[in-house]
């Protein structure tokens, strides 16, 4: 199975807001996001099209033109529970800094941890490799979740997930198809 992960495009919501799975709404750039997303997908023919059910990715996906669209709730990003919609600022240092050096394993107060969100879209990508075997899926989905499939490909502690940046509106593609999972692209 090909695997093609695509990035909600940008938000409306200021700069360094917690928001995790609050349903926040597309940015004014959406149509020029969506544009360009459309031109990167051109090619490509695609069997199976899975997306969180937030509006980013719901209204990005149908956007895209697909006829056949399924919301998974396992692709949704991180619960931070007591700290959506809060400002990273505003989070007391402390357990900001105590959840930071063990987010795998550590959830924010009322939220999940990094180790969590990674289970579930495991049991989202096993049930789709067992239902297209072979093809071409296309998943709309969040960085969270996009950093935690990379990491499980790559057989990589959840620790380092965050030194990959993954940009609103990207593509990202993994390969499936044989024993050992590869990762074809990041941010294209």
């Amino acid at each position: 199975m090909k695997l093609t992960l695509v990035r909600h495009t940008s938000l409306q919501i200021a700069e360094g807001i917690c928001y995790g799975q609050t349903d926040i709404d597309v940015s004014v750039n959406f149509a020029s996001e969506l544009s360009q997303l459309k031109q990167k997908l051109t090619h490509e023919q695609i069997d199976a099209v899975y997306a969180s059910p937030l509006q980013r990715c719901s209204k990005l996906a149908h956007a895209l033109g697909f006829d056949s669209i399924v919301h998974d709730e396992r692709l949704q990003e991180l619960h931070f529970g007591d700290w959506e919609m809060q400002s990273w600022n505003d989070i007391p240092r402390e357990l900001f800094d105590v959840w930071a050096q063990n987010y795998a394993d550590m959830a924010p107060p009322n939220g999940e941890t990094f180790a969590d969100l990674q289970r579930r879209g495991v049991a989202f990508l096993q049930e789709a490799h067992t239902r297209h075997a072979g093809q071409h899926v296309l998943v709309v989905t969040h960085g969270g979740m996009i950093r935690a499939l990379i990491a499980h490909a790559l057989n990589m502690h959840l620790k380092g997930l965050f030194r990959f940046h993954v940009a609103y509106a990207s593509l990202t593609r993994l390969d499936l198809s044989g024993s050992i999972p590869k990762v074809e692209f990041v941010n294209r």
